[in-house]
């Protein structure tokens, strides 16, 4: 890319206010200049960027050499080079007014911008720069190249230049340019616009059928650019407001009778009450005759700019069926004299200028530098043509280059006034670029055409409509009753204002027509679109379990947050129901009085065994163990209610570990029981000391040895990671599952394995002591019970696995109770049924099985 060494930043100090010092050396541009392809200099020069090729092709830089000069396509912008000529045209005109900017001619310098953004930042740095050969200490303090550019047509590639040129405050008003982006003040401070978005009737329209609730209508349009575009941009506004087309029928005033009845035909059979009608007077008037023939009415009317305000149709009677009628209108703008200045542009006015043998070549399909038939020869006249260049039927986008220059002028006019009129400014002193800006925030004028143009605080133009009503007149014929208003500049929910009171519909009737495809889905629903037809046609399907609507006409279902389901209704979402085993329900119940039960019997063996502890079955095999026993069984019974009720962090904690230290603390009084059995017969062979090995105070430490390694076990687990209430939000959709989570499954695991381990410890020194001889043998009974304890648990391991919610408990419940039973049944009810039912059998000769 050209570009000046050091120019840039002198240029900053200079727009800055800061002193320049003479240079040392002379500054050179490095490259080859871009050159503007329009130029004439004058007094004051405005800069121009528009399109006229193809995109410049992109080209990968090594950055190991010099870069060739960017190269363009093919000339394809009749649109670009009219933009062009109209500025020309609006200069001329200016330079020959004597009421504005007397005595100062403006010139101009027109770049192409090629479609791309890089080549427009090139053409703009080119404005601001100049394209001298040299720079000197003289060169800072010169008039800026040019004081505004007007550009670029594109939103992107305007952007771009207004973020180049907006640190140097030269302004750049665009024609063209649409993005709302570009109203940001703090990223584009010299962007100035006189045409608001391009789509803002088209965006009107779809706002004021979406303020009635027409989700379903027809539209008509012109087959044409004016037609086509226009229904193009309403259809895309449409479907962002939720609307849809039934049909869009394109009409000419050329087609044949049958094109009409076939257009009238498909209004008839379709459902749509409201119809757009995008069309041109010439190409509407056919459409009506036929419809006032066939006496078509009913039909809700909205028109475009182009006939909503034609007197003609309003003051013909067979067309009193457009009746109620609504649109907007907005003023056409007449260039005088443009036509002509367009058709007279001619290369022989500038035989070395490139472009305008570009431009010839392509608007009549000729070459220059071809001889043969085909060759240009210059005798061909522009007035012949009927294009997009020499068509001034629609100058809306031109009217606002020619309106872009006017400002630039009018607000040049205020600097320069007021600069002459300053008694401390020098003669011929020039305006800066930051005069120049500050000015043009202010500017305020009138065009010929009438308009009258200013910029808001974001520099943008407003966009106005009247909202048109055709209600009956008194002569019968119809009037145009303003009934709102479309203000672009107001917040976008102020921008539509209607009078809906004051309106009329169709067929002079005061009632509010309906057009929709389907009804309103209520609270509860969600649309679900009908196979083959446009969104708004749709079957209203009830929400899912555990979603909701609480809106009408929505398109989805929302799904409650994670604690909430919905309701019967599916418009709310309430509080899912909390699951956990709790008292008052039948099962826990049930599952408390078998504990009490179990409690209750073990308090009554203990008091029966208290009774009776010095007779010798209750002393035999060591009525401490016993009586511990009793106390443990009494322990696991009351354990299992820390299982029901709902989980909180203590309770979670407590109840594994009171379940594993209990169970361990029976097991251990069992396991004891059990090595005396076996002890007690060993020590009746000759000679053998075993009890003392065993005797009452190693029974003692055994249990409480046993008991101690779980406590250890329980406590690791409590101080690394303890049991917690959990709500599980995953087992079930419907509702919460409060439960305890184990925190770590392995110090679960741990508890009740070493549980097991006693426990088969225990059954394997039952099993192997049954058969010893005795009257009453207790290893059998512990033997029995160990069997059944064991089976209890073996069988617990997968139904605790695989019970959801509150059965997990209950299942855990179940197997604590039933092995507690088991242990209290089976080791002693035989000893409660010889102390209360068979006393004789209770003495020392039975229980030794003496005669």
């Amino acid at each position: 890319m050209a570009k000046w060494t050091l120019s840039v930043l002198q240029l900053l100090l200079v727009v800055y206010g800061v002193s320049v010092p003479a240079l040392a050396q002379i500054c050179r541009l490095l490259g080859q200049p871009a050159l503007p392809l329009l130029s004439a200099q004058k007094d004051i020069n405005i800069g121009a960027i528009f399109s006229f090729h193809k995109s410049a092709l992109l080209k990968i830089q090594p950055f190991t050499s010099k870069p060739n000069p960017t190269t363009c396509g093919s000339f394809n912008s009749l649109r670009g080079f009219k933009y062009a000529q109209t500025l020309i045209f609006t200069i001329e005109e200016i330079n020959n007014s004597k009421q504005l900017l007397p005595g100062v001619s403006l010139g101009y310098k027109i770049y192409d911008s090629c479609s791309s953004i890089s080549q427009t930042v090139l053409s703009g740095m080119s404005l601001m720069n100049g394209y001298e050969e040299t720079l000197n200490d003289t060169s800072c303090s010169r008039p800026p190249a040019v004081h505004a550019i007007v550009g670029e047509s594109n939103s992107s590639p305007t952007m771009a230049l207004a973020s180049i040129v907006g640190p140097f405050s030269l302004p750049v008003i665009s024609h063209f340019a649409t993005c709302a982006c570009l109203s940001n003040r703090k990223r584009f401070p010299s962007f100035f616009r006189t045409i608001p978005s391009d789509y803002y009737q088209s965006r009107a329209l779809a706002q004021l059928v979406k303020h009635f609730g027409w989700t379903w209508v027809g539209t008509v349009r012109s087959r044409g650019d004016y037609g086509n575009n226009g229904i193009s941009a309403f259809e895309e506004a449409a479907r962002q407001e939720g609307i849809c087309i039934e049909y869009s029928e394109a009409i000419l005033s050329t087609d044949p009778k049958e094109q009409f009845l076939k257009t009238l035909e498909v209004i008839k059979k379709g459902t749509a009450k409201v119809v757009l009608a995008f069309v041109a007077v010439g190409d509407f008037v056919p459409l009506l005759n036929v419809i006032a023939q066939h006496n078509i009415t009913g039909i809700q009317w909205v028109g475009s700019e182009s006939w909503i305000t034609y007197r003609t149709f309003a003051e013909t009677k067979e067309y009193s069926f457009l009746s109620g009628a609504v649109g907007f209108a907005i003023a056409n703008a007449k260039l005088v004299g443009l036509r002509e200045f367009l058709v007279n542009v001619h290369p022989d006015q500038e035989p070395n200028n490139k472009l305008l043998k570009e431009f010839w070549e392509t608007v009549f399909q000729c070459s220059f530098r071809s001889n043969s038939s085909g060759g240009c020869t210059g005798s061909e006249k522009l007035a012949e043509l009927q294009n997009e260049y020499t068509d001034v039927s629609e100058l809306r986008i031109v009217n606002k280059v020619y309106t872009a220059v006017y400002a630039i002028a009018h607000t040049l006019h205020n600097v320069l006034k007021d600069l002459r009129s300053s008694t401390n400014s020098s003669k011929g002193e020039w305006p800066t670029l930051q005069k120049v800006l500050n000015y043009m925030r202010d500017v305020r004028f009138t065009v010929k055409t009438g308009e009258e143009i200013f910029f808001d605080l974001s520099g943008d133009p407003a966009a106005r409509y009247d909202l048109i009503n055709w209600q009956p007149a008194e002569n019968g014929s119809l009037q145009f009753k303003y009934v709102g208003s479309y203000d672009s500049s107001l917040p976008f929910e102020q921008c539509l204002q209607v009078t809906q009171e004051q309106m009329i519909w169709a067929g002079n009737s005061r009632q509010f027509p309906v057009s929709v495809c389907s009804e309103s889905c209520p609270p509860g629903t969600r649309k679900a679109v009908q196979k083959g037809r446009p969104v708004c046609c749709y079957d209203c399907i009830p929400c899912s379990e555990g979603e909701i609507n609480n809106e009408t006409d929505s398109s989805d279902c929302f799904p409650c947050d994670l604690e909430y389901w919905s309701n019967e209704g599916k418009d709310k979402c309430v509080l899912k129901v909390v699951e956990f085993l709790s008292y008052t329900e039948i099962m826990g119940t049930v599952l408390c009085i078998f504990s009490f039960f179990g409690m209750l019997l073990t308090a009554i063996v203990s008091f029966v065994f208290y009774l009776h502890k010095e007779t010798p079955i209750v002393r035999a095999n060591n009525s401490e163990l016993s009586f511990l026993l009793l106390f443990s069984l009494s322990l696991c019974f009351l354990c299992s209610l820390t299982f029901i009720g709902r989980p909180t962090e203590w309770s979670c904690m407590l109840r594994h570990t009171a379940f594993g230290v209990t169970f361990v603390l029976c097991i251990s009084c069992v396991l004891g029981k059990t090595i005396v059995v076996l002890m007690a017969f060993r020590a009746t062979l000759p000679g053998s000391n075993v009890m003392k090995c065993f005797g009452p105070l190693q029974q003692r430490f055994s249990v409480v040895s046993l008991s101690l390694i779980q406590m250890i076990i329980c406590v690791l687990w409590l101080t690394i990671s303890p049991p917690f209430p959990f709500m599980n939000l995953s087992y079930y959709r419907e509702k919460i599952i409060l439960e305890c989570n184990l925190g770590s499954a392995l110090g679960f695991w741990a508890v009740l394995g070493y549980t097991g381990l006693l426990s088969i410890l225990c059954f394997i020194l039952a099993f192997l002591a049954r058969k010893l001889p005795d009257n009453f043998n207790e290893a059998k009974f512990i033997t029995f019970s160990m069997l059944i304890f064991c089976a209890v648990w073996i069988t617990f391991i997968p139904a605790y696995v695989s019970s959801p919610g509150k059965f997990t408990v209950a299942v855990q419940i179940f197997a604590i109770l039933a092995s507690s039973f088991s242990l209290l049944f089976c080791i002693f009810a035989p000893k409660c049924y010889i102390i209360l039912l068979k006393p004789e059998k209770n003495t020392k000769k039975q229980i030794m099985g003496k005669s």
